[in-house]
Order: C-alpha cells, then sequence, then structure tokens
C-alpha cells in the first residue's frame, strides 16, 4: 500500500478528534476536569483519531487502487486483503465489484454483438464500404475486396485517416465518379438512403448500382456513410447479349439458311435425278451447315467470355505446352494451306492469374487466322517470350505473324468489333465467322492484359498479346523434335 501523506493524515485526524478533544478542554476550562486527566484523556483521543484516520484513508487508498486496476484490466475489482476493511467501506467496496461486474458482462456482450455485426457484414454478398464524415474509406467486407483488389482496398484504408492522402485506384474512381459523388453529397444533407446507377471504365467496363446509406448517430469506427454496391454487369451484358445474339444471329444465318433452302428446293424438283447435281449440292449444304456450326460456336463462346470479363481469373498457365498443343491440332489447316510453321516458344513462360482454357481459344483463334488470311504456301511464326507490358509491368507475350497481303491501317481500330470484316467476300470464302478476334480481345480484358496489332498493305499482320506473367525458370534446351526457331521479326509485321 501507498504510504499516506503526513498533511492528509493530520487534516483527517484533526477532523476526527476535533470534536471530542474541545469538549475535554472546555470541562479542564471550567474546572470539571483536572488537567492531569484532562491531558491523558487529549492524548488518548489525538492517538484514536490518528489510529481512526489511518485506517479510514489506508481503506480509502486501497479501493481507488483497487478501481483503477480494474478500469486498466478487466473490469474484476479486487482489493487488497493485507488489512480488513471498515464495514462502510467493505459495503461501498462490494457495491463497486457487483456494478463492475455488471459493466463487464455487457461490455463482453457489446463486443460479442460487434463481432457477430462485423461477420455478418464481412460475408455480405454485395460489396460494402463504409466511409467516415470526410468521405474516406474506413473498411471494406470481403466482397469489396475481391470486387476492387485487396492492394486497393488496404492502400484505400491506409489513407483514411489523412484528408490529402492519396486516393488512388478503383475505389478512387468510384468515389470521385460524378453520380457517386452527388448521392454522398445528398445523403449527407438530407440525412436519407441514395441510390446511384455508375459505370467504371477500368480496368474493364463495370456497370454497378449504389445505395448510399447515412449513419445516425456515427457507427463505433466514425463511420458516417455505409455505401452497399451491386455489381450489374453481369446482367446488363446478358439483356445486351440477348439482343445482339437475335440481331446479329439473325443476319448471319441468313445467307447459308437461303442457301440451304434453296438447294434443297432444287433436290426436291429438277435435280431429284440427277446424281452428279445431288453430290454437288450435298456438300455445298453441308458447307454451309458446318459454317452456321461455326458460327453459333462462337456466338455462344464470346457470350460466355462477355459474360465473366468483369472477374479476372484465379488461375496459371504454363503457355509453352498449351501453344505447342494448339499448333498440332491446326496441323491439318497448315497441310492444307501449304503453310510454314515457325514456333520459338519460352518454356518457363507461365501467365498468372489466368484461365488456361480461354487462353488456349486466344492461341487458336490468333494462329488460325494467320493461316486463313495469311498467304497460301508463306509462312506463320509464333513466339513466346517475357515482356514488359504498360506501366512496365513483367509479363509473358504471345505474337503471331504472318506473311499475307496485311490490312490498311484504317481497319486495323475495328477490327476486333465483332463481325467486322475487311475484305467480306474473301472472309467467308476463308470460313471466318467475325467473332475470332472479339473473342480474343474480352479474353485478354478479362487476364487485364494488352493487344496489340501491326500491319499495312503488302507488309503481313502481327498480333501481339501481353498478359501479366513471368518466366520462372531458364529457358529449357530446344528438344530435337521442337519446331525450328525463327528469327525475330521486325516490329512493321502488322496484325491481321
Amino acid at each position: 500500500m501507498r504510504r499516506l501523506p503526513p498533511r492528509r493524515l493530520l487534516g483527517a485526524a484533526g477532523l476526527i478528534g476535533a470534536v471530542p478533544a474541545a469538549v475535554l478542554l472546555s470541562l479542564m476550562l471550567l474546572g470539571a476536569l483536572a488537567p492531569g486527566p484532562g491531558l491523558l484523556a487529549l492524548l488518548a483521543c489525538g492517538l484514536g483519531a490518528l489510529l481512526v484516520a489511518a485506517l479510514w484513508l489506508g481503506n480509502l487508498a486501497r479501493l481507488a487502487e483497487a478501481l483503477g486496476r480494474a478500469a486498466a484490466e478487466d473490469g474484476q475489482l479486487v482489493p487488497p486483503s493485507s488489512t480488513p476493511l471498515l464495514p462502510a467501506v467493505e459495503e461501498i467496496v462490494d457495491g463497486v465489484a457487483r456494478l463492475a461486474r455488471t459493466l463487464a458482462e455487457r461490455d463482453l456482450l457489446v463486443g460479442r454483438l460487434r463481432q457477430a455485426d462485423a461477420a455478418i457484414v464481412e460475408s455480405l454478398p454485395d460489396p460494402l464500404l463504409v466511409l467516415s464524415p470526410g468521405r474516406r474509406p474506413l473498411r471494406a467486407n470481403a466482397a469489396a475486396r475481391a470486387l476492387f483488389g485487396e492492394a486497393a482496398v488496404s492502400a484505400a484504408e491506409a489513407a483514411g485517416g489523412d484528408a490529402a492522402g492519396p486516393r488512388d485506384g478503383d475505389i478512387a474512381a468510384l468515389l470521385r465518379h460524378p453520380a457517386m459523388a452527388e448521392a454522398v453529397d445528398r445523403a449527407l444533407a438530407e440525412h436519407r438512403p441514395q441510390t446511384a446507377d455508375l459505370t467504371l471504365p477500368v480496368p474493364v467496363a463495370r456497370e454497378i448500382a449504389a445505395q448510399v446509406i447515412p449513419m445516425e448517430p456515427p457507427l463505433a469506427d466514425g463511420g458516417r456513410l455505409v455505401i452497399v454496391l451491386s455489381d450489374r454487369t453481369r446482367e446488363r451484358a446478358l439483356e445486351r447479349m440477348r439482343a445482339d445474339f437475335v440481331a446479329n444471329a439473325s443476319h448471319e444465318l441468313r445467307t447459308p439458311l437461303a442457301s440451304l433452302i434453296g438447294f434443297i428446293e432444287t433436290l426436291r424438283g429438277p435435280a431429284e435425278d440427277d446424281p452428279a447435281a445431288r453430290t454437288r449440292f450435298l456438300g455445298i449444304m453441308a458447307e454451309q451447315s458446318e459454317r452456321m456450326r461455326r458460327l453459333i460456336d462462337d456466338l455462344l463462346g464470346l457470350s460466355r467470355v462477355e459474360m465473366t470479363e468483369h472477374q479476372p481469373p484465379t488461375g496459371t498457365a504454363r503457355l509453352a505446352p498449351m501453344v505447342r498443343g494448339e499448333l498440332e491440332a491446326l496441323e491439318p489447316l497448315l497441310r492444307g494451306r501449304r503453310i510454314r510453321l515457325q514456333a520459338r516458344l519460352e518454356e518457363a513462360a507461365v501467365a498468372s492469374p489466368a484461365d488456361p482454357e480461354q487462353l488456349a481459344q486466344v492461341v487458336r483463334n490468333l494462329v488460325e487466322n494467320a493461316i486463313r488470311h495469311g498467304r497460301e504456301g508463306g509462312e506463320v511464326t509464333v513466339t513466346l517470350r517475357g515482356g514488359e507490358g504498360g506501366g512496365r509491368r513483367a509479363g509473358v507475350v504471345l505474337e503471331v505473324a504472318d506473311d499475307g497481303p496485311g490490312i490498311p491501317r484504317e481497319h486495323i481500330p475495328r477490327l476486333t468489333e465483332r463481325f467486322y470484316r475487311v475484305d467480306k467476300g474473301r472472309s467467308r470464302s476463308a470460313g471466318g465467322t467475325g467473332l475470332g478476334l472479339a473473342i480474343v480481345k474480352h479474353v485478354v480484358n478479362r487476364h487485364r492484359g494488352q493487344l496489340t496489332i501491326e500491319s499495312g498493305e503488302g507488309m503481313g499482320a502481327l498480333f501481339r498479346v501481353w498478359l501479366p506473367g513471368a518466366v520462372r525458370a531458364p529457358v529449357a534446351e530446344a528438344r530435337p523434335d521442337a519446331p525450328a526457331a525463327m528469327p525475330s521479326r521486325s516490329p512493321r509485321r502488322g496484325a491481321g
């Protein structure tokens, strides 16, 4: 126990012994009490007052010490037991202990409720952001971290307490969007929930419905606004794709369907008994049917890619074996057009994050495009290597080049539009559907990659795809059965 200050001890003893001492002095002055016994009585009164004052102040000091320890630690009031407490102080201690236990139980209950609230918010399927009064992100749930990325959310939360801190990335783009800023302003001014529909163009276009809810009173962490986001990209894409599918499919299927109907009518009529005409017509009908099948397959494939374009993949893909497998599958088409294939593949190239099936489709579409639209009897070169993308990010580069007639430069910006063809007649005769490069564009967008096309009339075409990833091991030594490597092509090669 702490030592009692002498002045406080003497002051308390004076208060306790003042009245008895005054009575004894009065009796001595009036002669009712002899001086000797009176002085002894005064001494006894002073000593008793000191003893009672020390005991009382000591009890109060121990009680204050126990209360301070309880407040600083776990709320449990355990007074020291070195000396017995006065009855009055002991009653106070019991009452305060009961109050402390009640407060501790309530605090525990509040903590459990907060944990339950946090768990509910964390497991909500829709992204949720909590903003401070200064409109800074304070926290985000798992769905928001999945939507914007862990790094973006962590950076935004780290800058949350600094009114002048950086506001970069997807969350900053969301909060700066005019529709979102207006909804936040209205929510703060009117103290009512507000809604907003907005489109975020980067890194891929996303359509989001936002609900801004003002919190009265503010949350425990100072949160003043809660923003609930609902990603409508998939639903809106489905709506657009339904309309596009009907419009595009009806337009593209009309020609082969009309051919089939015409040949069927001919076979039923004038050519009914003509075996040679029937054989020729059936061959043409088979080609038109195959064209419709390819068209429908590409339309469905494009629809699947567009539905997931806003959601980045999560796996990894070793690209060299994948490219080699696709080249082997296209061997009959290469022989049919007498095209020489040159391949230079970095064996350790890995794309990450990646969807292996979709990247295989990118390779297939680009190589098939080069074969169909390149020069018959010419050469197609496929290169896989490490390389940097925009912002000097590490990654891998896939290049597919041909030595065909090339593409006029004014057509290059529109090559990845669905059903866009530079030469419609030649494209259809080559067996193209007009959707291959559109599929490539959307797959590369989903992988947060880059597609560049370089070409010019008479210059051939070069398609270059950069994907996030790395070369994770030394280049494997070329195998005896590997295709011959070709020196890297000039950058002037264009995209086809």
